[in-house]
């Protein structure tokens, strides 16, 4: 099985993370709606996109109905346009008079992507802006339906550049586009062998849990608390003392040592490695909570091994959001018990990441962090890992 850059999702041998620019920023924000069949184009350009972009959103299907986001943003069409071809579609210049905050667009084949539009009344509503490039495409390696037709990435760097009147600025993002091009042509005119044929016995694909992380990988924050808690019986609730966190996608970290409210259980220094001087001494909950609110993005996803620390993370004042349970993906990918994510960051063979938080939820935020890793690189992939057998515990039952 070939290794794939979790980032890009292309095979490690023709990565083109480090052609893309540093991401750019843009007063308008790109939302792109993608057909399912296109995310599994290797050669596919709207991720490309998306990474370059830091305003931007991917979002993948078809019918959309019901979709939160898209219905928020069709709730204020006078701010938002696609960018799809029609009779009735504007032109760039007449865009420009009044730019949109939002431009949503759609990718996929021509077919693919009509179906999106026809299948969706909602964008039926918003004003469409057509335009005619600056030049052929460049997409030599997939054939296009006619001259003035661009790969989505060309189409996303030529609207943008005449919307935000910086064409040399988001020129930059083509590198990427142009080495993946150039890269497969030299791989198609060296290969001497014949082209791979795989044989199915049926189709394979990846547990649904691993499929899920691996698609929401550009929303995934691993998240890990310690709590302030008593003993079972007392009337003393229980509350986040140390909240720790990371997007996987960029590598943000967040780091919060909250002071008690509640009276110190005797235990808590112990059970979370922090002396209890330095608990006594954290930032305000409120404070605490609200920079941990700032730190999460709309379409951001909690990852957590349990959701006791969750719960208590909702109580604190923190929106609830969408979170994925990595102790289930774990055992789906172990075909068995999960056990502590210490023990699974060991049976999966996780990378060895550094440890960036004091305590004992540094630790564990490290290993889960290989752990989600993991899978979501199982989730990328198109054969089935190999299964992972647990050693025997020994010792003594306590």
């Amino acid at each position: 099985m070939r290794s794939l850059c979790l980032r890009c999702q292309r095979p490690e041998t023709t990565c083109y993370c480090s052609q893309l620019p540093p991401r750019l920023d843009t007063r308008t924000r790109v939302v792109f709606l993608q057909h399912p069949r296109e995310r599994r184009v290797a050669i596919g350009t709207a991720r490309m996109a998306h990474l370059a972009l830091a305003n931007s959103e991917l979002h993948v299907g078809v019918d959309f109905t019901g979709h939160s986001r898209l219905e928020a943003l069709a709730a204020r069409p006078e701010s938002v346009a696609v960018l799809f071809p029609g009779e009735d579609a504007i032109s760039v210049d007449e865009a420009r008079a009044k730019p949109p905050e939002t431009l949503i667009v759609v990718d996929g084949t021509w077919p693919q992507a009509k179906k999106v539009v026809m299948r969706n009344p909602v964008l039926a509503g918003l004003p469409r802006i057509g335009f005619v490039p600056r030049r052929p495409s460049n997409y030599r390696i997939r054939a296009e339906p006619a001259d003035h037709c661009v790969s989505t990435i060309e189409a996303v760097v030529e609207i943008l550049g005449l919307l935000e009147g910086q064409p040399e600025k988001f020129d930059t993002m083509l590198r990427a586009f142009e080495y993946m091009v150039d890269t497969q042509l030299e791989r198609q005119s060296t290969r001497t062998t014949p082209h791979r044929r795989r044989i199915h016995f049926g189709p394979w694909r990846p547990p649904l849990e691993l499929r899920t992380l691996a698609e929401r990988f550009p929303h995934l924050v691993v998240f890990y608390g310690e709590a302030n808690a008593h003993p079972t019986g007392t009337d003393i609730p229980s509350e986040l003392v140390h909240v720790v966190a990371c997007r996987l996608a960029t590598g943000e970290r967040f780091e919060a040592v909250i002071a008690p409210e509640q009276p110190l259980a005797h235990s808590t220094p112990l059970h979370v490695e922090l002396p209890e001087e330095v608990l006594r001494a954290g930032e305000p909950r409120v404070q605490a909570m609200a920079r941990f609110e700032a730190f999460l993005r709309p379409d951001d996803e909690l990852a957590v091994w349990t959701t006791f620390a969750l719960d208590l993370l909702w109580e604190g004042g923190v929106a609830r959001r969408t979170a994925r349970n990595v102790r289930l993906a774990t055992a789906r990918a172990l075909e068995g018990k999960a056990g502590g994510v210490e023990h699974a960051m060991e049976l999966l063979s996780g990378p060895e990441l550094p440890v960036w938080a004091p305590g004992r939820a540094g630790v564990r935020i490290r290993a889960l962090e290989s752990v989600v890793r993991v899978l979501v690189e199982r989730g990328l992939a198109s054969e089935p890992m190999k299964r992972v057998k647990q050693p025997a515990r020994t010792g003594t039952a306590g």
